[in-house]
């Protein structure tokens, strides 16, 4: 089960702010879930989860938009924080003085919740510990801003770069399936199909 919840709030890097709506992405059973990018709003992801458990937060990259709600959430879910490694100088940012998040995410690690696999495909270039999470089973990637509807994320920012994004997508998620559904961090879903087309 695939659940989204959208939240809206304010993005901050380089000086600038801008006000931004995101996806946040509940992936579980009436029993469990696991939460993809706290983004924004404590209260409204809690309310979503309800009573199921938890078992982790997992943040696709550190961009305080998507991170902004994690340890808040960490706390009252009992839950703990994943993020790559690379993206602690952004974590930092976002949660100046905050201990690091609980666990590290690297490519190839499998989470598992309600008898669902998911793969972390890391994809650096929207920043440097870019993480997509690969459900096969779901027939779903959740991109995180790697990947949109239309094209590769923002990549104009600090720890950002084009031709390192380019070469994620096309290395490791344009050589998925091409009906999975892309589930992306802002905006409306796609399919690997339709952005392959796009790409190549």
């Amino acid at each position: 089960m695939i659940e989204r919840v959208v939240t809206s709030g304010t993005f901050s890097l380089d000086g600038g702010t801008w006000e931004v709506d995101n996806n946040v992405w509940l992936v579980g059973d009436e029993n469990e879930v696991i939460v993809i990018d706290a983004a924004h709003d404590a209260d409204a992801i809690a309310a979503a989860v309800g009573d199921r458990r938890t078992r982790a937060i997992v943040c696709t990259h550190a961009h305080d938009d998507h991170v902004g709600a994690a340890p808040e959430l960490s706390r009252r879910l009992g839950a703990p924080v994943l993020l790559h490694p690379e993206e602690h100088v952004l974590w930092e940012l976002a949660h100046p003085g905050t201990p690091p998040p609980d666990g590290q995410l690297a490519d190839g690690d499998v989470l598992r919740v309600a008898g669902t696999a998911l793969q972390v495909l890391h994809t650096p270039g929207h920043s440097p510990g870019s993480c997509c999470l690969h459900a096969p089973d779901l027939r779903a990637v959740f991109s995180g801003d790697t990947l949109f509807q239309g094209g590769p994320g923002a990549t104009g920012r600090s720890y950002s770069d084009y031709d390192t994004i380019l070469g994620s997508i096309r290395g490791r998620l344009l050589t998925l399936a091409p009906e999975t559904e892309v589930r992306t961090g802002h905006g409306d879903s796609t399919t690997v199909g339709a952005e392959g087309e796009r790409l190549t």
